[in-house]
């Protein structure tokens, strides 16, 4: 808690009244006269601030730091960090195109108030983040996203753009509600796909792999290495 220390105007009041009173009633000619005056006026101070109109303390909500002053607390989320530069002119433009896609994602995320929608906005967020950036890392599958780029990724963003401007429009009507149904039911498809275009990338991947496997396995058991000769072998 912080606190707000408020002082009372009420004692410098009393301060101009006592000179007031003082011209007054008593002489004000004399230096002996402003020095008894000044010390008068000082005694009615020092027994208002202190006694009669004391400072109060008002206690706020917010976080007091070190320094004593009373500040608010803000919490500020960190700006995302822009991917760096590669070099290649083709694979920059690829990552300012998705800076650009995971922004609108972001923006539409905040303005469309549907719990699962939003989710699934999440979900491709991050899944589209992943397909390019294992583009970056392997400039071969590029042709490989051509389509996901150049029309599965702008068609959604499009969808959720008249999504969310017919649901700011806050009426109910056949347009708006048919269409919005349709959006959402497309969703689960597009979320979907997706996922299988990032789990197409790791193809050639996963056959290399698969082959070293296979190959593994042959050499240990012509060497009599493998697991079921050797416990058929015990």
């Amino acid at each position: 808690m912080a606190r707000i220390i408020k002082k009372s105007v009420a004692p410098i009041y009393a301060v101009g009244a006592v000179w007031l009173a003082w011209a007054l009633l008593l002489p004000l000619y004399r230096p002996v006269h402003y020095v008894l005056a000044a010390a008068a006026s000082l005694a009615v101070y020092l027994v208002g601030r202190y006694a009669i109109w004391k400072d109060r303390v008002i206690l706020t909500g917010e976080q007091e730091p070190v320094g004593g002053k009373a500040a608010k607390e803000t919490k500020e989320e960190p700006a995302p960090q822009k991917s760096k530069k590669t070099g290649d002119p083709e694979l920059d433009a690829l990552v300012e195109e998705k800076e650009k896609a995971l922004g609108e994602m972001r923006r539409l995320n905040e303005a469309i108030r549907d719990e699962k929608l939003s989710r699934q906005i999440d979900h491709l967020e991050e899944v589209t983040g992943k397909i390019i950036d294992y583009v970056v890392a392997h400039p071969e599958k590029k042709p490989q996203i051509r389509k996901f780029l150049n029309y599965y990724l702008p068609t959604t963003l499009k969808l959720l753009n008249a999504y969310d401007r017919m649901d700011s429009a806050g009426v109910s009507g056949t347009n708006i509600d048919g269409t919005m149904g349709k959006i959402e039911t497309m969703m689960d498809t597009i979320v979907t796909a997706f996922d299988r275009q990032l789990d197409a990338l790791f193809g050639d991947e996963a056959l290399d792999i698969s082959t070293d496997i296979t190959v593994l396995e042959q050499m240990l058991a012509g060497e009599g290495l493998s697991g079921q000769q050797m416990q058929s072998g015990m």
